[in-house]
C-alpha cells in the first residue's frame, strides 16, 4: 500500500518535467480514472491520506509513464467533457477543444425555433450532440469524411442517446439533395497552414492530419472550400459560424468576400461568422 497524497506528487511532479503544463489536474484525473471515481473523490481521499493498493498503483503508474509520453489525456481516459457532455474519443478522432464550445453559442443564437442545422466536419460529433443536447427542438445533421472519426460519432450518438443525422461524406460535396434547406451551418474545418507543425506533441502526433491541416500554405483552402458548400447548403438569410485560426481572423473574411460571394463577414475573438447573399448583418 502506499499513501495516495505521496503517488500523486511524485505523478505530478514526473508530468511536469515532461513539460506539461496542467500535471497536477492530470495526475489526478488519471487516478480518478484508475479509481473509477470523479476527480472531487480522488482530492478527498487524498486529504482523508487514503493509500492505493499494489494493483491500482500498477495501472496508475502505467498511465503516468503513457501521459509522460505525451499520449493525450483524453485518449488515455477514453473521454473528454464539451460543455454539458462527455465524449467518448481516442486515436483516430479530434479532441474537442473548450474555446470550440463557443461555436455552439453561436449556432444556437441564430437557429430559429425548429430549424434545421448542419455540423460539417464533425468529428467526434461533439459540436453537433451539444446543439442538440441544449435545442431538442432543432434538426440536427453531421458531416464527417474518416470514417474512423464518424465511428466515433456514431458512437457518442448511442451512448449519449440523441438523434443527429449522421453522414460520412466530404463537406466538400455534402448533402445535395438538402440543398437551400439550412438555416445555420457551423464547423471547425482544418486550418492549419501545410508545413506548420503544431507545437504540443498531442496535437502533432496524435491527433488526425485530415483534422488538422488546411490544405494550402495559408491553411484556408479547405475553410474556403467548405465555406462555399455552406453558401448552397443555406437559406437566404442563413448563417455559417466557422471556426479559424488566430492568424486568419483577417484574410478567411475578405476571401469570403471577395471570392465566395458573401455579403458580409465579421471575425469575433476565435470565430467568423459569415452569411450568404441575401443576409443583411444583424
Amino acid at each position: 500500500m502506499t499513501a495516495l497524497r505521496t503517488t500523486l506528487r511524485r505523478a505530478a511532479a514526473r508530468l511536469a518535467d515532461a513539460g506539461i503544463e496542467s500535471a497536477d489536474r492530470d495526475a489526478a484525473l488519471l487516478l480518478a480514472h484508475v479509481l473509477g471515481c470523479e476527480l472531487g473523490e480522488v482530492r478527498r481521499r487524498e486529504v482523508l491520506g487514503h493509500e492505493l493498493n499494489d494493483e491500482d498503483m500498477a495501472r496508475f503508474e502505467a498511465l503516468i509513464d503513457e501521459r509522460a509520453r505525451r499520449v493525450p489525456l483524453q485518449h488515455l481516459t477514453g473521454r473528454a467533457p464539451f460543455r454539458s457532455l462527455e465524449l467518448r474519443v481516442g486515436p483516430g478522432v479530434f479532441v474537442p477543444r473548450p474555446e470550440t464550445e463557443m461555436l455552439v453559442d453561436a449556432a444556437l443564437e441564430a437557429a430559429p425555433h425548429g430549424g434545421r442545422i448542419v455540423d460539417l466536419c464533425t468529428g467526434s460529433g461533439a459540436i453537433a450532440l451539444a446543439i442538440k443536447a441544449e435545442r431538442p427542438d432543432l434538426e440536427v445533421y453531421a458531416v464527417e469524411l474518416s470514417e474512423e472519426a464518424a465511428a466515433w460519432a456514431a458512437l457518442n450518438c448511442k451512448q449519449i442517446g440523441l438523434t443527429v443525422n449522421l453522414s460520412v461524406e466530404d463537406a466538400r460535396q455534402a448533402l445535395p439533395e438538402l440543398e437551400g434547406s439550412f438555416d445555420v451551418v457551423v464547423s471547425n474545418p482544418p486550418y492549419v497552414p501545410t508545413g506548420m507543425v503544431p507545437i504540443d506533441p498531442e496535437v502533432a502526433e496524435h491527433d488526425p492530419e485530415i483534422a488538422l491541416y488546411g490544405g494550402s500554405e495559408d491553411g484556408l483552402r479547405f475553410p474556403l472550400e467548405i465555406a462555399e458548400r455552406a453558401a448552397h447548403l443555406l437559406k437566404p438569410g442563413g448563417l455559417l459560424v466557422m471556426e479559424h485560426a488566430d492568424a486568419q481572423g483577417e484574410s478567411l473574411p475578405e476571401a469570403l468576400l471577395d471570392r465566395r460571394g458573401f455579403e458580409w463577414a465579421r471575425d469575433e475573438a476565435d470565430l467568423a461568422w459569415q452569411a450568404p447573399h441575401d443576409a443583411g448583418p444583424p
